[in-house]
This record gives C-alpha cells, sequence and structure tokens, in this order.
C-alpha cells in the first residue's frame, strides 16, 4: 500500500511516468536513471535531505519505477513513494564515502539483474547530484551498455503543472508574501542582518493562511550597498544603514514547490538614480507581461523588457526569468526556459516562471521580480506582494 500522505493522486504520477516514457521512446532509451532529487521526487514522490550520497530512480519501459539508495534512507522512501517495498533498494553503508569501492558497484548489479547490461540508458550527465567518479564506476562495471546523456529530459516533462501543482504554487506565493511583509515590518536602521533573516525564516516555515511552509531550496540572498551589486550574496551580522538599499530574494515553499520573490528595501532617501531605476524596471515588466501569453516564445517576453528598459536609459546583460517548480538546493529553477533572446521555448498554459528583472548597478542592487503562471489567456502574478522600492524612513 502505498503511504497515505502522498502529495499527489496515483493517477497523477502515473500520468507523468508515461509522459516520460515518451519522451525515452523518442530518445531511443530502454531506461532512465535520474538522480535530480527534484525529477525523483517528480516521478515517485521521494522526499528526504539524502541527497548528499548517491541516490537515484531507475525507469524502465514497463512496471513501477524503482528507488535505489543508501540502506538507512530507504525507510523514508518507503515512508514517500508511492511504489511497493519490492521496488525500493538500499545499498549498504560500507559504501558510503569509501575510496575503496562506489555505489554505483551496487547499482550494475539491479541493472543487470534487469536486462540492461546490453540496453542503452540515460543518466543525468549535467547534474549536480551525478559525479564523474558515478560515471566512470557505471561504464567499469557495464561496459556493454550504451550510456547516454538525458540531463533535461525529466525536467522538460515538468514544465507544464497539474491543478494541484499550481495550488501548492498559490500557497507557497502566500508564505513569500508574509516574508517580504515581516522585512518591511521589522528592518530599521541598526537591526543586525542575521536577526531580521532570523525573521523572515520563521515566517518561511510557519507558513501562511493554514499551510505550513517548507524549507526553501535557496537560501535569502540579502545583500546591501555595494554588497548589492554582486546578484548571490547572503547575510552577516552587519547593522542595516540609513542611505543604503538592501533586496531580498527569498521563496516561499510548499510541499517542495517553490515561489520566489523579490523585493528592494532603501532605509533613507533614495537617489535619483534608484528611482530611475525603479521606474525603468517597473514599466520594462509591464512591457514583458504583456508578451507572456500562449503561443509566444520565451524571447518575446525578454525582447519586450529589454527593449523598454533600454528606452528608458539602463541595460541588463543577463536573462530575465526562468521556469519554476518543484525544487531541492542548491537552487530552485527548473533547468529548462530562460527568458533571453534566441529562446525559442513555447509559452503553453500551466508553465511557471520566475519573471527576474534583476539590476545590479555600481553602487547597489535593484530586484522587483514577480512570479508568474502562464493561462488560457495571458499571465498571472501568482503574488499580490506591491510591486515597487520599498522606502522606510
Amino acid at each position: 500500500m502505498p503511504p497515505s500522505n502522498l502529495p499527489f493522486t496515483l493517477a497523477e504520477y502515473q500520468a507523468r511516468i508515461a509522459k516520460t516514457r515518451h519522451a525515452m521512446t523518442v530518445a531511443g532509451l530502454d531506461a532512465i536513471f535520474v538522480t535530480d532529487p527534484s525529477n525523483m521526487a517528480w516521478l515517485t514522490g521521494y522526499d528526504g535531505w539524502s541527497f548528499y550520497v548517491h541516490q537515484g530512480v531507475l525507469l524502465t519501459l514497463d512496471g513501477d519505477p524503482m528507488w535505489w539508495g543508501r540502506g538507512m534512507d530507504a525507510n523514508g522512501a518507503k515512508r514517500t513513494v508511492f511504489m511497493g517495498h519490492d521496488d525500493i533498494l538500499g545499498y549498504d553503508d560500507t559504501y558510503v564515502q569509501n575510496p575503496e569501492k562506489h555505489p554505483m558497484e551496487d547499482l550494475s548489479k539491479h541493472i543487470r539483474a534487469r536486462g540492461l547490461d546490453t540496453g542503452r540508458i540515460g543518466i543525468e550527465l549535467d547534474n549536480y547530484y551525478f559525479s564523474a567518479a558515478a560515471y566512470l564506476s557505471l561504464t567499469k562495471e557495464l561496459p556493454a551498455v550504451k550510456f547516454q546523456d538525458a540531463a533535461g529530459l525529466v525536467n522538460w516533462q515538468r514544465a507544464v503543472k497539474s491543478e494541484t501543482e499550481i495550488t501548492y504554487m498559490r500557497r507557497a506565493a502566500k508564505i513569500v508574501e508574509r516574508m517580504h511583509q515581516v522585512v518591511l515590518d521589522k528592518a530599521e536602521v541598526g537591526m543586525r542582518k542575521n536577526d531580521l533573516i532570523a525573521d523572515v525564516y520563521h515566517a518561511a516555515i510557519s507558513g501562511a493562511e493554514g499551510h505550513w511552509g517548507d524549507y526553501p531550496a535557496i537560501v535569502p540572498m540579502a545583500p546591501s550597498g555595494a554588497d548589492a551589486t554582486a546578484p548571490h550574496l547572503t547575510w552577516d551580522d552587519s547593522p542595516l544603514k540609513a542611505g543604503e538599499s538592501t533586496f531580498f530574494e527569498i521563496a516561499g515553499c510548499y510541499r517542495r514547490y517553490q515561489c520566489p520573490q523579490s523585493r528592494t528595501l532603501f532605509l533613507g532617501k533614495p537617489p535619483q538614480k534608484f528611482l530611475d531605476a525603479e521606474k525603468a524596471v517597473l514599466e520594462a515588466v509591464v512591457a514583458g507581461l504583456e508578451q507572456a501569453k500562449p503561443g509566444n516564445r520565451c524571447e518575446d517576453i525578454a525582447n519586450a523588457f529589454n527593449s523598454t528598459l533600454n528606452k528608458l536609459g539602463f541595460e541588463k546583460d543577463s536573462r530575465c526569468g526562468y521556469a519554476i517548480g518543484l525544487s531541492y538546493p542548491p537552487d530552485w529553477g527548473e533547468r529548462t526556459m530562460s527568458f533571453r533572446k534566441d529562446d525559442m521555448s513555447e509559452l503553453k498554459p500551466g508553465m511557471t516562471f520566475h519573471f527576474m528583472p534583476a539590476l545590479w548597478l555600481d553602487d547597489g542592487g535593484l530586484e522587483i521580480t514577480e512570479p508568474v503562471v502562464i493561462t488560457e489567456t495571458g499571465v498571472d502574478c501568482l503574488c499580490n506582494t506591491p510591486r515597487e522600492l520599498f522606502i522606510k524612513d
């Protein structure tokens, strides 16, 4: 019997597997071994902080998927995946961080037992969770297998969200709205930034509107002043200062579904340059959102955003958005579509994105971003956080 607390119905898991098998067939694969924990969760329901050791899901063209991982984590799989216990296989702990043997030696035994030792197997080569040593071990143990890069194969099947997935993202949106309200309510000159982030984390985990908060895939990024010229700095114990901006790139999370959103807070009177940047970004966001509709391309949003931004005297040389949804650390992106020139991916109802029109200026940063879902007729912003530069005297 599957666990009673599965986040999705068995029918939804089977539909996901059917989509993935179709993509496997098109790619000429007999099986795929996925190590991205987001893909593992999407296919099977597995949810555990065990991705620091080797684990994965083996999916063939028939039957249920096989969860494989560290023996002590097999009980976690039994508690979270939809499959029966016979499809949950754990390896001995002597394989963990042992230079004399590799866990892929154990996986290879199961691949041989399933008659795949001369098959064509897809593996996620460009993935945080699959190492060069893992690849070398597999090729040594299974010399007749034709391994093929399948990075992104499952990710692309996740692009269009189900109604339940969008419901979870809307719940995450309410959480990140509350997180930004905490920033606005509590931030003040002299407050240590780590104390403010502690309050933000409390809001993130407490949740909103009766729904609990899961851990976001990225920690809060909250640089101030000159540090905010860089996009990916976090926090320290320095006090918030008058005359400085701090952007807060944070996310609400519900059942692993991420809803990131950024806002910028200026303590005191912002210089005209910041106000001009705010005006330019807000107008460019509106222009981009007008192009966010079914049938258009990702690049249509980027081109509209950038052309408007450029007319108002500002430039952005990086992408201005990307696909979001289910995710685990270290990032909340789906690693498929991007809002940038030449990305010809077609927008479809149910796709979800982080429209990320951030500017990192010479003396600070401005982030005013929106998580969005493509609808049948256009686009819907998932959050109701005021779209503006927050100013607090």
